[in-house]
């Protein structure tokens, strides 16, 4: 079985910079809205008061954004991709895999700082706190399920296949972000925050797989 290459698909010219660029731009106009308490945030805590309805549903798809539940999602990936690579006689078959738990570790060492240096209270649903900014539950969704979806996408041999994975993501990280909000853990831009700030570790992922080499080694004709 030939070896999938993330690099088959050509990016449109200047795709990269603005993959990097807008969210890496949006991230910032709002990390600055928190820290000055600015017109963004009323109509954020506005827009909460609007969503937040706390229900039993709410409480189970913000789950889906718990380490113990995103997480072990991924260390499957990372297994079944590893096998699978070493199997095809990939060289530095173990780069995409480390690749994908390093993207993993830089969330929280990523997170824990800016809720510092954000120290935004939560919504009236949550004890009295700060350090809410950025959802730490959406980072972990975002992260471990598009991670997933990018390292299994290669093996996937078609386009329905590939296209109700990306589905699935979506799915996954829209119900952990809506029961967030929803059950008022965490007020909207929180959510909007971490998507800005994981769609710039998930390019980075992709680029990665893209200009990472990885030939394979001549495997022995089948008898």
């Amino acid at each position: 079985m030939p070896i999938p290459a993330y690099q088959d698909r050509a990016a449109p010219p200047g795709s990269p910079a603005l993959m990097f660029a807008l969210p890496a731009l949006l991230f910032a106009l709002i990390t600055w809205q928190v820290v000055v308490d600015g017109p963004l945030v009323r109509l954020d805590e506005r827009l909460s008061r609007v969503l937040v309805n706390p229900d039993r549903c709410s409480e189970l798809l913000a789950d889906l954004g718990n380490v113990p539940v995103a997480v072990p999602v991924l260390a499957l990936a990372l297994g079944y991709v590893a096998i699978r690579h070493r199997r095809a006689g990939t060289d530095r078959w173990w780069l995409p895999v480390a690749a994908g738990a390093l993207l993993m570790a830089l969330v929280p060492a990523l997170v824990v700082p800016l809720k510092e240096l954000t120290a935004r209270p939560g919504t009236p649903a949550v004890p009295p706190a700060t350090g809410y900014y950025p959802s730490g539950h959406t980072a972990t969704a975002v992260v471990a399920y598009g991670c997933a979806t990018l390292l299994l996408l290669p093996w996937l041999r078609t386009a329905p296949a590939r296209r109700a994975l990306v589905a699935l993501c979506v799915v996954l990280i829209l119900g952990a972000s809506y029961g967030l909000v929803r059950r008022g853990y965490h007020w909207p831009l929180d959510v909007v925050g971490s998507w800005c700030l994981c769609t710039v570790l998930l390019s980075a992922l992709w680029w990665f797989l893209r200009t990472v080499t990885t030939p394979g080694r001549s495997q022995p004709p089948e008898c």
